[in-house]
């Protein structure tokens, strides 16, 4: 159930306000799902241990604390994320070159000494939360070639500049897709969204999904009407 298709695979993004509520979505859905997104919510609230719950069950972390900051700090960070076993985790494209090229090399160095896989490390564009600016579509592409001038993974954007990422940058560029919607469910406070449907055409690797099945009444029962 974690790849809708072949290609493409699902997070549920663990945006929640108690780690007993984490818990019981990650009981709930795992092995069905096998990727959960920690962001600054839940990472504040809890800290490396909610990571370490959601490894002990069998999942893998998508870790988005977006990293913004100096290069130095920013490696150094870096370091902690591979240190705590995420499989992936993002930094901020507009952090910069320099940014961008530190918090690669320390992942990179950080794996070799344990000798473990890097982790991927996505880039995030432009929030899927500001709206249908006519200039989005060309900053995403701008920031997404600089993601992977600097050795990055991939990117986080949304339906509307997927396709556009996906035919400049090739088929190994990693597209990461938030704001994932049925037709009947509440944007929130997303502008771009779309339906798995539209983000698989569009060339995404990985949808993010959050509030459609955290706030539904049968957590599987939504996951499986997203899948189909």
């Amino acid at each position: 159930m974690s790849c809708i298709d072949n290609k493409t695979k699902l997070i549920v993004a663990l945006d929640v306000d108690t780690v007993d509520k984490a818990k019981y979505f990650v009981d709930r859905l795992y092995p069905r799902v096998k990727i959960f997104k920690v962001g600054l919510q839940l990472f504040t609230l809890a800290g490396p241990g909610i990571i370490q719950c959601i490894h002990a069950k069998g999942a893998k972390v998508f870790l988005d604390l977006k990293l913004f900051d100096i290069p130095n700090t920013v490696a150094n960070a870096s370091r902690e994320m591979v240190r705590l076993g995420v499989d992936m985790f993002t930094v901020h494209v507009q952090g910069g070159p320099d940014m961008l090229k530190r918090a690669k090399d320390a992942a990179t160095e950080e794996s070799h000494k344990l000798g473990i896989k890097p982790p991927l490390i996505i880039g995030v564009t432009i929030l899927t939360s500001e709206g249908k600016k006519t200039n989005i579509p060309a900053r995403v592409l701008s920031l997404a070639k600089l993601a992977k001038q600097c050795g990055l993974s991939g990117v986080v954007c949304s339906v509307n500049e997927a396709k556009a990422v996906r035919e400049k940058l090739g088929k190994d560029f990693i597209i990461v897709t938030p704001g994932i919607r049925l037709p009947t469910d509440k944007k929130g406070d997303q502008k771009r969204v779309a339906t798995p449907a539209q983000a698989i055409k569009a060339g995404s690797n990985y949808l993010v999904v959050g509030r459609p099945i955290l706030e539904a009444d049968d957590p599987l029962a939504a996951l499986e009407q997203l899948c189909k």
